[in-house]
């Protein structure tokens, strides 16, 4: 998916945990979708985007994805955790998250930063004040754009997406609307970001996960998001818990040695 409508360079306001998530095909690595380290070493996307054997790389501190800048950080994907529940075969039968555990651990600095995430549970108002950002198609059939772009994306509640002029019951209480106006993600934005202004700072609410069929602008159809605050505890459990199940199985090991 990419951002439609009524978009802009990045300028404003930088996204520092964006990433650009990318396949290799031959000697070559190439956009596909977009991402947010939460971790210095864990990266949330969309599960339809990682859901097929690949070989991964993520991109962090980019801006340009046609040209190296010297912001860049390179990073392989050592594992792809998609939830358990991800059927591919339904994109809008929801569960549309995965965590990807990077080989190594960011850097963070002035062009790198981690996104914060929401509280469990927390539920935007309607018409809250959103970003979606990415390097996809600028309009249906378009062009992948090379550089990232912002679009405003206020949130929908779920009473009006779900309504039968809307969406109605293809939208789940675990996702979140934004958009439906000319604004709207598109091909190629898959995975990244819904960055909402929440209490004086920019929180990742959503995970980009699709539009609508008759196109990525479609009027009342706004563009459609995992919603993190529902993810927290299994994403929590898949990043922290590997971490201590690791540190565990080092402090057995040196338990271990001394006998």
């Amino acid at each position: 998916m990419r951002c439609v409508g009524v978009f802009f360079f990045v300028g404003v306001f930088v996204w520092l945990f964006k990433i650009s998530l990318q396949y290799k095909s031959g000697s070559s690595f190439y956009h596909t979708c977009g991402g947010t380290l939460i971790r210095k070493g864990w990266v949330m996307t969309a599960a339809h985007c990682v859901d097929s054997s690949r070989t991964w790389r993520v991109v962090l501190g980019d801006h340009n994805i046609n040209v190296h800048e010297g912001s860049e950080q390179y990073m392989s994907v050592s594992r792809v955790h998609i939830h358990p529940n991800w059927n591919s075969n339904s994109v809008a039968g929801g569960w549309d998250i995965a965590l990807l555990r990077l080989t190594s651990d960011a850097v963070l600095n002035n062009n790198v930063q981690l996104g914060s995430l929401p509280p469990t549970g927390q539920i935007l108002p309607n018409r809250n004040p959103c970003y979606i950002t990415g390097w996809g198609r600028t309009k249906t059939g378009g062009q992948i754009s090379a550089e990232l772009k912002q679009a405003t994306l206020p949130s929908v509640d779920h009473r009006t997406c779900t309504s039968s002029s809307w969406w109605g019951s293809t939208v789940k209480e675990s996702m979140v609307c934004a958009g439906g106006a000319s604004e709207s993600g598109c091909q190629g934005d898959s995975g990244g970001p819904l960055n909402c202004s929440v209490g004086g700072r920019w929180v990742v609410h959503g995970v980009t996960s699709f539009v609508s069929s008759a196109g990525c602008n479609a009027i009342r159809k706004p563009t459609v998001f995992t919603r993190v605050s529902s993810y927290i505890g299994w994403m929590n459990g898949v990043s922290i818990g590997r971490f201590y199940m690791h540190a565990l199985f080092h402090l057995m090991g040196l338990i271990h040695s001394t006998f």
